[in-house]
């Protein structure tokens, strides 16, 4: 199995389309959107009206084995599956669900078939953050009475807090999982060193 330096190349999106005809790769997208569901109800408490969801690993290991080709169909599938299972009393709207896919791309685009280090990790996490604030705010504010600048405000102070844990979790996780999808076979060898560099 290649690795490739950037995703800016034939070879890559080439390589990333054929994961769509794979039958595992299929069953591992399943397989992780029923991840998702599970976590979904599974939150870590942080504070007074703040807990963190760990949902976000499911994505990103979604993204890591099955690129970027992949995960739109796993992002619209979870998205719209998550919401008809356990909505909670909220409406649907579509605009959260391009917002999964939105994140699930940026992940397999700093993942899929590229040397994991630190510092992709943190950057995939850093800007996958700063997307949720955005577009997630935009659409809390067509969904509801408060302006754009607040749901923004409130996002953006709880993504910021979130953001160093879930950079730890996805980096732990990754240690953990690379070597054993390796030896699967659905990924190269990751961690020559036994851990992830920087």
């Amino acid at each position: 199995m290649e690795l490739f330096k950037t995703p800016f190349s034939a070879a890559y999106w080439r390589t990333a389309a054929k994961e769509l005809k794979s039958y595992r790769t299929l069953v591992f997208s399943a397989l992780m959107v029923a991840a998702c569901i599970v976590l979904s109800h599974c939150k870590i408490p942080l504070g007074e009206n703040l807990s963190l969801s760990v949902t976000f690993l499911a994505r990103a290991l979604c993204a890591l084995v099955c690129g970027p080709v992949a995960v739109i169909l796993f992002g619209a599938a979870e998205d719209t599956l998550s919401f008809f299972l356990s909505s909670g009393g909220y409406p649907y709207f579509p605009g959260y669900m391009l917002t999964t896919i939105l994140g699930c791309m940026i992940y397999a685009l700093f993942f899929y078939r590229a040397k994991i280090t630190w510092r992709r990790i943190i950057l995939a996490k850093c800007i996958t953050n700063v997307q949720n604030v955005l577009l997630g705010s935009l659409w809390s504010a067509i969904l509801y009475s408060k302006g754009y600048i607040y749901y923004m405000t409130t996002s953006a102070v709880k993504n910021a807090l979130y953001l160093p844990l879930q950079i730890l979790m996805l980096g732990f996780l990754f240690q953990a999982l690379l070597p054993v999808l390796h030896k699967l076979g659905k990924l190269p060898c990751q961690l020559p060193n036994d851990r992830i560099g920087w």
